[in-house]
């Protein structure tokens, strides 16, 4: 009893002796590296090797650390059993699937633990079963050879394809047998085993033409596996010479990089035969696989092989494949040779970055040496053009550090301050050793986690909004975006619109904000004959303890539409009715007869209105001007003309246009042809409508006296303290430009109408009579675009014209800005002999839009030159 503790210790060392030994001849150590080796298509659950144990890691603490398998291809295949700390099959691996035709399979794994950060790695080998069997491509195999063939001539047959690898691919060839042929097996460089027939007595078609024979592959498996083809072989009569290569095998290299359509060789082959039997054409065996016959192409004449697609030295880096020379005798005969084209890498292709884990947010707080990311690297090309170094810019206060081959962690390497810079954008830079070099970027971003310290902030301080009228309810005006540096309830932002007080017209019944996006809608349509201009804040406010905001001032500026006809103002008609006009008898050609003005609520090009005769029962008496609407005799009227009904259409400038119209009837003043009543209604008027009509009467001279003595008094103004100047233009046009220079010093020019248009209440029609200095003010209906008109007299010089002023040059007061025109500023437009319409360009210094939130109207002259 007292041996038994001694006898039970030697068990115990023999069996940790034996376990050890077992574990370093099993798993494979190659300069440190722990390999494990599995057989391919193993079930799952089966155990692969033991991690925890292998890394000197407390199984006890797996749970808490979350050992884990890292990447999303290794998780698929394998997993840790946390209780144990044993590596596990996840699901069955299939070798040919995962590598393919590759002699070894071995598969990079990483681990991952947290608390801390850490990474471990290892690899497993996945061992090749026999699961594949030898297949032919096609199960007849054809061949043709001529009768006069030598024995001894060898014909290479195609190979079989055989999934596994190793001592599982095919390890020899069998042909049934026969008094004719035998086979002979080719072992290439790789290794690979091609078939060729060998033929061993002459053959004779007329005794025997054709030959049936199975060919099988056999691999090398434990039990082995097998295929077989039939192969048929015709022979073929006459033709004694068969071409004959310079060389029986061709061995040439070529860059990756190699353009398409470089020659790559020319093959050369010679046939002693004369006429057809000495024509030799070239082609690939038929045995070539279609990948290669993709990438190159053989010329079957001058035997020159062309590259004909691109090469990648990663996907294959040798070609192998046979060529065929064919003579034209009848039967034909051929020769057979070897060609390999050797790849050579160049460096094609930059690294790749992957980050395996990484902290999306660290606390300010860290200390030096923290684990932010865990980086590894891959390079598919070769040698130098295959390592790869790793850096990240030197202002920065991290660092990396290398754990293995092309695997790095990024660290801390200083303290950390929120208040200095609160994210870190660290890229990350990989370069290969190639000639040149390639690199890649990764950029890693780190937020650095601290209190709501930071309002939100929009882009502008101010926004311009341009709303064209008559837009529909619920359309986007425009999105108002404010950022946040914080994060988390910190950077959470909500809009609110707020309005001053005092203010006659709410924002909110014209527009809406969402407060979750900063997106301004329409409620309703904007009429711009009501409202042009509408101001309002917008504030954004995080959602911080305590909160903090900010303001953004937004101008909307709505824009006029061509949604108003013309209204004509004199002669006065009720729809549907004619008006009278009376004429003289015996009136010469030019007499006024009467004049037309209609007005358009519109502005711009939509409230410039035009004139033009639209029936008539003689056109040819009477003429209409198109832009001041004046209806006159084109010719002398005779004493007994009928009376004439005239119909005038007024039409705006807007698109499309839109347009209405006045009837006059003419009628000479001793004609007592009756007044045409009233089309719909013949009632007499009432006693209160005269009264009405009286009180509009004298409001109307009253407005007329108030107006007249206001014009005055401006007129006097203007008189003693702006002087005319016309400003001319390369394109034959001028425009009358006057500004204040009493502060100035300059003297006053007498005879000058200076009006300025507001911009609350803009004036839709002003007709303005005299000139001085050869300029008469024009004003037009205001607007926003950057569009004008000049109208130029009969007497005007024509396009390209050299153009002399008749008053000084002098600067546009526009609005409440003061800007010098700049000298010869060209102005491109469309010119016809009585009107020009053209663009403001830049360089003539002239706003053509709103400033500062107010809508400038501009005053145009017609200009006519002495």
């Amino acid at each position: 009893m007292a041996a038994m503790p001694s006898k039970v210790r030697s068990w115990v060392e023999i069996w940790w002796g034996a376990t050890l030994l077992f574990l370093f001849c099993h798993l494979g150590y190659v300069s440190g590296q722990i390999r494990y080796p599995v057989p391919e298509e193993s079930q799952e659950g089966t155990f692969v090797g033991n991690v925890a144990q292998d890394f000197l890691l407390d199984t006890e603490s797996l749970s808490a650390r979350r050992l884990q398998v890292a990447g999303e291809v290794n998780q698929r295949h394998f997993r840790v059993d946390l209780d144990s700390g044993a590596l596990l099959i996840k699901n069955p691996i299939d070798r040919e699937a995962l590598c393919g035709l590759s002699a070894s399979c071995i598969v990079p794994l990483e681990f991952v633990t947290e608390g801390p950060l850490e990474m471990y790695r290892a690899e497993v080998e996945i061992v090749d079963v026999n699961d594949h069997a030898p297949r032919f491509p096609r199960q007849q195999l054809d061949l043709e050879i001529g009768e006069a063939a030598p024995p001894g001539q060898r014909f290479p047959l195609e190979k079989a394809q055989d999934a596994d690898v190793g001592s599982n691919s095919i390890s020899s060839y069998r042909l049934s047998s026969n008094e004719h042929f035998a086979l002979d097996v080719k072992k290439r460089s790789d290794g690979s085993l091609v078939p060729e027939l060998l033929l061993e007595k002459p053959l004779d078609r007329e005794k025997q033409s054709d030959y049936r024979l199975v060919l099988t592959a056999v691999d090398g498996g434990n039990p082995p596996r097998s295929g077989t083809a039939e192969l048929r072989v015709s022979v073929l009569d006459v033709n004694d010479n068969a071409p004959a290569f310079q060389q029986s095998s061709y061995r040439i290299s070529v860059l990756e990089s190699a353009p398409a359509g470089m020659v790559l060789i020319q093959l050369n082959a010679s046939d002693p035969d004369l006429g057809p039997s000495g024509n030799v054409t070239f082609s690939f065996s038929g045995h070539t696989p279609d990948r290669v016959r993709n990438l190159f192409s053989l010329h079957p004449t001058t035997g020159k092989l062309t590259l004909q697609g691109p090469l990648d030295f990663e996907s294959e880096n040798y070609y192998e494949f046979d060529v065929r020379a064919r003579d034209g005798g009848s039967p034909a005969m051929e020769q057979h040779c070897s060609l390999r084209v050797d790849l050579l890498d160049v460096n094609d292709n930059a690294p790749h970055i992957t980050v395996t884990s990484e902290l999306g947010t660290l606390p300010e707080s860290a200390e030096p040496g923290t684990v932010v990311a865990l980086i590894s690297v891959q390079d598919p090309d070769s040698g130098s053009n295959g390592d790869v170094s790793l850096r990240i810019p030197d202002h920065l206060p991290f660092a990396l550090k290398s754990a293995f081959r092309n695997q790095f962690s990024l660290v801390t390497a200083g303290p950390l301050d929120r208040e200095a810079r609160s994210s870190y954008d660290i890229m990350v830079t990989a370069s290969d050793a190639g000639n040149p070099p390639l690199s890649t970027h990764r950029t890693i971003f780190l937020n650095i986690s601290d209190v709501n310290d930071n309002p939100p902030s929009f882009f502008q301080r101010s926004h311009e909004v341009f709303v064209p009228e008559n837009n529909r309810p619920g359309d986007l005006l425009c999105s108002l975006a404010a950022s946040d540096p914080d994060s988390g309830l910190n950077a959470l932002i909500s809009y609110s619109l707020l309005e001053p007080r005092n203010r006659d017209v709410s924002a909110s019944s014209f527009i809406s904000l969402n407060p979750q996006t900063g997106a301004v809608h329409a409620t309703r349509s904007f009429d711009y004959e009501q409202t042009q201009t509408l101001q309002f804040e917008v504030q954004a406010r995080d959602r911080g303890s305590p909160p903090l905001s900010s303001t953004v001032t937004v101008r909307l500026f709505v824009l006029d539409l061509n949604d108003n006809a013309p209204a004509v103002l004199r002669p006065r008609a009720r729809p549907g009715s004619l008006c009278p006009q009376a004429l003289p008898p015996s009136v010469g050609a030019g007499h006024l007869v009467t004049k037309v003005t209609a007005v358009d609520l519109d502005s711009g090009y939509n409230a410039w209105v035009s004139y033009q005769l639209l029936e008539a029962p003689d056109p040819s008496l009477f003429a209409v001007s198109r832009y001041a609407g004046e209806v006159r005799t084109a010719v002398p009227i005779p004493a007994d003309l009928p009376p004439q009904k005239l119909v005038i259409v007024v039409k705006d400038s807007g698109t499309p246009p839109l347009s209405t119209s006045v009837t006059l009837l003419v009628s000479l003043e001793e004609d007592t042809h009756p007044v045409v009543p009233d089309l719909r209604e013949s009632s007499a008027p009432r006693e209160g409508e005269s009264r009405l009509t009286l009180y509009l009467a004298v409001s109307l001279v009253a407005i007329c006296f108030v107006s007249f003595g206001s014009f005055v008094a401006l007129l006097s103004k203007c008189l003693r303290g702006a002087a005319c100047g016309v400003t001319c233009f390369p394109a034959g046009t001028c425009a009358c430009l006057t500004r204040s220079r009493r502060r100035e010093g300059l003297p006053p020019s007498n005879g000058i109408l200076r009006i300025q248009l507001g911009s609350e209440d803009p004036i839709k029609f002003v007709d303005v009579g005299g000139h001085s200095h050869g300029c008469t003010p024009l004003a037009s209906a205001p607007t926003r675009s950057d569009s004008f008109m000049m109208v130029k007299s009969p007497s005007a010089p024509m396009a390209g014209e050299p153009v002399r002023p008749s008053c000084p040059p002098s600067d546009l007061l526009y609005g409440l800005e003061v800007r010098p025109l700049q000298a010869q500023p060209m102005l491109g437009g469309y010119c016809d002999p009585d009107i020009w319409l053209g663009q403001v360009p830049e360089s003539t210094g002239l706003p053509g839009r709103a400033h500062s939130g107010y809508i400038v109207n501009a005053m145009f002259y017609k200009c006519f030159l002495n």
